[in-house]
């Protein structure tokens, strides 16, 4: 099975003899791609050393981004998910598959497509989601087909009839293992997926309590592994099966007989290290012991030598000696009784603890489920009100009606980020975000946040300073979007609560070396203050000191939980100080990489880009009235000529015969969902774009929808901006 896979990523990197060698000492002064890769495939392999090959892989991925290598970032996420899968991080392989298969283009290597398909199937297997697995293992194979890989198939097949032995469809799955059987009988580089076919099979038969045919096969296995290059864990699989399988049939001499084998092979090398480690400390302690003797000996000899007039005080405190010796080990018979019962006491109020800490976690699950069903539930008519107020607003109103709109269009947003932030506790409590490392402009984030709070300092009647240290090197490696949230929240708290006042956003780097560089934020104010008996609780969700100053206020009293646990994911922690009537400062340190600039920047100018929409068309795949008046109303501002359908079913076979520059697909419709629409339409139609239209939660995520071929997802209810951005980026491709 190795060697086929070894065989695949040969594909990939195919270096080999001279021309390696040659194309490494290339590629060292190039600082290329294929060379980082080259250095982490090594690493994971040969060494075993996964940091490093984690560490290689990122640096290939930030060459072929600042290089604008789009071809490569394919291969660069393919072998970082064969890392992560290694180590057993299967949530992060899935992650790194699904980007490298939507970064294959047209004209990619299939076999490349392939394998991450295939390798995609294996992560489902390991997640226990065979119906996944099965999806992606069909497409691996489709492609393996089309290039004649035949190895590769049989390894898709193995993986198949594995999958219909855990569904119980023993009898298939057989025939299945069978056919591996004879068909990889004279191919060296299928030996292991046949020895993994003799094992499964053997499996079958125990359960059929077929114990002979179940050991004769087993037998098989380990003379096909003792032929060849041993592996070692498909072995002590075998050896462990064999001796259940005689335990079985009641044949206990051989049962034990394969299980010293199996114990043998598991244990030996640890073994060893661990007799050399105790062997050592014994010689050690004995060695002590032989000392410390000599040394009494040599005391004894020289008391012998005194006079016999200190022989009687000798032999006193010989006596006193032994008494002390005699109590201590009294004592410490009744320590040792004293800490026996009181260990069993604490392994039974340990399992007290765990009981209780289980029907917490289950609580707070349940809370963060309930909380996030409410607030996908009120994103689909908070969409009506925000998109109406919108539309209307468009409509030029007159001045006694733009109070009112106003009104309604400050409830609607104030509503739609009450909403958003309860998502985002939930998301921070369920351990589901990932920090990135991206690069980004320090200097062009902290003046794009301070020009966004130009009409709220207005409204406020503040004096806001921005004081970010010249010196600071721009382009940083990071987390832009969670640094943003952070400074976002802390800005947006310090302005609210110092009316007439000044506010202080302040950026200065701490220490510098060549590669990383840390800095130090703070966000101050002159306003009302927090008392110093509410500082403790102040980062507690749904917490704003009083009742009082919520009602004078407002907010939601989840902004500075979001800080503290944005800064706990970033490694490190904000720091507060304040006083009533005298202000408040927030105060944190991050650490970054240096960066490189960015050479093109992909930057989205509505007034200047409206001439993408004319005249293109898209399909509206919705099924709410109200929504489907919306959107085809602000897609009709910008000339875009729209048609609607309002379940997946017809959508499909509506695309057959018509085409569409875009689709916008409605993730919750009757009958068939968005996701399997839009699995159906790409079994005929890769090319259109497709974007989903969903009020995503918890339980939703953006790899999830792209998986099922989705170009991009656009969350209810729409910002104007964004969603004019995003499907401007597609009305521009190409054709």
């Amino acid at each position: 099975m190795r060697a086929i896979l070894f065989l695949l990523l040969f594909v990939l990197f195919p270096f080999s003899g001279k021309s390696q060698a040659l194309y490494k000492e290339v590629a060292k002064i190039n600082d290329s791609v294929d060379y980082y890769l080259e250095i982490a495939i090594f690493n994971k392999e040969d060494k075993k050393s996964f940091n490093k090959a984690i560490f290689y892989t990122e640096k290939a991925i930030d060459f072929a981004k600042n290089s604008n290598l789009q071809s490569k970032l394919g291969d660069c996420y393919l072998v970082l998910g064969g890392i992560y899968f290694e180590i057993q991080k299967i949530d992060d392989a899935i992650d790194n598959y699904i980007r490298s298969i939507n970064s294959y283009g047209k004209n990619v290597p299939k076999s490349n497509l392939a394998l991450a398909y295939y390798n995609l199937g294996k992560c489902y297997i390991a997640k226990n989601k065979p119906e996944l697995s099965d999806i992606y293992f069909k497409k691996a194979s489709l492609i393996f087909q089309e290039l004649n890989f035949t190895d590769a198939i049989e390894l898709i097949n193995l993986q198949k009839a594995i999958l219909l032995t855990e569904k119980g469809e023993k009898e298939e799955a057989s025939k299945i293992f069978k056919r591996i059987i004879i068909n990889s009988n004279e191919n060296e580089a299928l030996t292991e997926t046949r020895i993994e076919a003799l094992y499964q099979l053997s499996l079958i038969e125990f359960g059929n309590k077929n114990y002979n045919e179940s050991i004769n096969l087993l037998n098989k296995a380990l003379t096909l592994n003792s032929n060849g290059p041993k592996n070692l864990n498909l072995q002590k699989k075998v050896l462990k099966q064999i001796s259940d399988t005689y335990k079985a049939n009641t044949d206990y001499e051989k049962s034990y007989k394969y299980l010293a084998l199996y114990a043998t092979i598991t244990d030996s090398i640890g073994n060893f290290y661990s007799n050399y480690v105790n062997e050592n400390a014994y010689d050690k302690i004995q060695f002590e012991k032989q000392l410390k003797t000599i040394e009494l000996l040599d005391k004894e000899k020289k008391s012998q030598q005194k006079t016999l007039r200190f022989s009687k005080l000798i032999s006193i405190l010989s006596i006193a000696l032994i008494s002390i010796l005699s109590l201590l080990s009294l004592s410490l018979y009744k320590n040792n009784k004293i800490r026996i019962s009181t260990n069993k006491l604490l392994k039974e109020k340990n399992k007290e603890l765990i009981k209780e800490k289980e029907k917490v976690e289950k609580a707070s699950k349940a809370r963060a489920e309930f909380m996030a069903t409410v607030s996908h539930e009120l994103r689909t008519p908070l969409n009506a009100i925000n998109g109406i107020t919108y539309l209307l607003l468009q409509e030029k109103p007159r001045a006694n009606q733009l109070n009112y709109l106003k009104s309604l269009e400050f409830s609607g947003n104030y509503l739609l980020n009450f909403i958003n932030d309860i998502l985002e506790i939930n998301r921070l409590e369920s351990d589901k975000i990932l920090v990135e490392k991206i690069s980004f402009n320090i200097h062009e984030l902290t003046t794009n946040i301070r020009n966004s709070f130009n009409e709220f300092i207005h409204e406020n009647k503040v004096n806001c300073h921005l004081d970010i240290d010249d010196s600071i090197h721009h382009y940083l490696i990071g987390d832009p979007t969670k640094l943003s949230q952070v400074i976002i929240n802390l800005m947006n708290n310090a302005i609210k609560f110092t009316k007439n006042g000044d506010v202080w956003f302040t950026v200065k780097k701490l220490n510098e070396s060549n590669t990383n560089i840390k800095l130090y934020f703070e966000v101050r104010d002159n306003g009302i203050g927090i008392p110093k008996d509410k500082q403790e609780t102040i980062f507690d969700s749904f917490s704003q000191g009083s009742v009082e100053i919520n009602r004078t206020y407002g907010g939601t009293g989840l902004g500075l939980s979001i800080v503290k646990k944005i800064l706990e994911l970033l490694g490190t922690e904000v720091k507060l100080e304040s006083d009533t009537d005298k202000g408040t400062s927030f105060r944190f340190v991050v650490d970054f990489e240096k960066g490189k600039e960015l050479s093109e920047q992909k930057i989205f100018h509505a007034n200047t880009e409206n001439q993408c929409f004319k005249d293109k068309s898209v399909l509206l795949v919705e099924d709410n009235k109200i929504n489907q008046m919306i959107t085809l109303k602000m897609l009709e501002k910008k000339e875009v000529k729209c048609t609607i359908i309002d379940n997946g079913e017809e959508a499909i076979e509506h695309l057959k015969d018509h085409h569409y520059d875009l689709v916008l697909m409605d993730v919750h419709l009757p009958g068939i969902n968005g996701t399997e629409a839009t699995a159906a339409i790409r079994e005929f139609d890769t090319d259109t774009p497709i974007i989903a239209l969903t009020a995503i939660s918890l339980n939703e995520n953006r790899e999830m929808l792209l998986s099922y071929g989705m170009n991009d997802v656009i969350t209810k209810p729409f910002i104007p901006d964004n969603f004019y951005a995003v499907i401007s980026e597609y009305l521009n491709i190409p054709k």
